[in-house]
């Protein structure tokens, strides 16, 4: 009865040909041992029932085993692997030939060979692992060179026909056990095949579940931290903007007053002023930054064109060490997100790649940073590549930390990267990191090329 099989039922079906294929050659490998082996051993039984024909049979023995070491040879060849199945086929034959011969020769039905003939076909059913057309074919042949056999030598009236019928039954009992047998076991094997690929496909899905998880995981430990942040710096920036408000006052104050000093005093009066005021306008610039973590993200996003971005970043840069920039944006390259904040986030990545190659020594290379874009299935990629040190191994589950940082103390607070993580996020993008110490270190910033609708985010 035929059976209409889906892609997915044909697809399994088809690996396990496969797999079966395969394993056949291992098994006729077998077969072709057990041929070698016993055939020039069954010279025992021609000693003790034929010893007139002992050598002839000794040479034919022989012959059969060159012709299975042959086959063994040939299955470790391309074109014995691809005819695998008809060599699994010929192996059993070979000694069911010769036995038919001697039984022809001898005392055909009345032999007591056909003995031999349900071994053979008992042994190799369950070594080569037949499928149920093989192995009906393989028994219809061996009994039909029985009969051939038989009929070849004839004196039919001399063996007796209660010989002969004995004889055929339990070679054809024999050759319907073989075939019963090797059905089932064919199923088995399938059902076995099917529950391996089940079992691996269920790990592949485990594991793929375990790296999510820790995936998620990492980001709700990141996130944590990052709310941490918000909440504690809710309450410092209102501490620290009261005095830093007086202090600004101030020294407003102090500089109109300082022009009724000698003016001996001035110069190193305006100087101190001028160091006070930068340290001033430094703790307004970290507090700036601590704010952002404690507003949720109200402002407008829109479809922002990278190069703009790019371009506006590129200009707040202090490019002192003339690092080459590179582009690669295609035209009407948009993102959907918040352009100051976009900004914000492209700038610090360039600042850190500035950062990062200053500390790099260069001899065949020339200090580059490389700004690429692409859209793919909707997302818009946007990597910022630098060629210096790279970051190492041990800091790469930290960079995103509030306050982590490995530049020299009053160089960094160690909160741009977490700013902005927290900035592409709120986007409903990702950022992500490769790098090769000593080598380059390559930000890819993923965000919708559009809005996303509110059922799916």
């Amino acid at each position: 009865m035929n059976k209409v099989l889906s892609n997915a039922e044909a697809e399994i079906v088809a690996a396990f040909n496969a797999y079966e294929a395969q394993q056949r050659i291992g098994n006729t490998k077998v077969g072709c041992a057990l041929v070698v082996t016993l055939m020039p051993l069954g010279s025992s039984m021609d000693y003790v029932f034929y010893p007139g024909q002992l050598w002839p049979f000794f040479g034919l023995r022989l012959a059969c085993s060159s012709i299975a070491a042959l086959i063994w040879a040939v299955l470790y060849t391309r074109l014995g692997r691809q005819y695998s199945q008809w060599l699994g086929l010929a192996v059993p034959l070979l000694p069911v030939i010769f036995l038919a011969w001697i039984i022809a020769v001898t005392n055909g039905f009345g032999s007591t060979y056909y003995a031999a003939l349900n071994l053979v076909l008992l042994a190799v059913g369950a070594v080569l692992h037949w499928t149920l057309r093989e192995s009906i074919v393989a028994v219809l042949l061996a009994l039909g060179l029985y009969v051939g056999a038989g009929l070849f030598h004839g004196d039919f009236k001399h063996i007796g026909m209660e010989v002969i019928f004995n004889n055929f039954y339990f070679i054809a009992l024999m050759d319907i056990i073989v075939v019963v047998g090797t059905y089932f076991q064919s199923r088995a094997r399938f059902r076995e095949f099917v529950l391996r690929q089940e079992l691996d496909k269920n790990r592949k899905a485990l594991e793929t579940s375990l790296a999510q998880l820790k995936e998620n995981e990492a980001q709700l430990v990141q996130s944590e931290k990052l709310a941490s942040l918000g909440r504690m710096s809710a309450g410092m920036i209102h501490e620290i903007n009261n005095p830093l408000n007086f202090a600004t006052t101030g020294l407003f104050t102090l500089r109109k007053k300082g022009k009724y000093l000698a003016p001996e005093q001035q110069a190193d009066y305006a100087d101190i002023l001028k160091d006070v005021e930068e340290g001033v306008k430094r703790v307004q610039t970290i507090v700036s930054d601590l704010r952002m973590f404690t507003h949720p993200d109200t402002e407008q996003r829109d479809d922002v064109a990278v190069s703009e971005v790019v371009t506006a970043a590129l200009r707040f840069l202090n490019n002192e060490h003339k690092v080459q920039f590179e582009q690669a944006l295609p035209a009407n390259l948009t993102i959907w997100a918040n352009k100051n904040k976009l900004i914000h986030v492209l700038t610090n990545l360039l600042q850190n790649s500035l950062d990062a190659l200053k500390t790099k020594t260069f001899t065949d290379e020339v200090p580059t940073v490389r700004i690429a874009g692409r859209t793919e299935n909707g997302v818009t990629f946007l990597t910022v590549h630098d060629n210096g040190p790279g970051i190492a191994a041990a800091n790469l589950d930290k960079i995103y930390d509030p306050f982590f940082t490995t530049k020299d103390v009053g160089e960094g607070m160690g909160l741009g990267l977490s700013i902005c993580y927290r900035i592409v996020r709120e986007a409903k993008g990702k950022i992500s990191v490769k790098t090769e110490p000593g080598k380059f270190c390559e930000f890819t910033l993923e965000f919708p090329t559009t809005e996303i609708p509110p059922a799916t985010q």
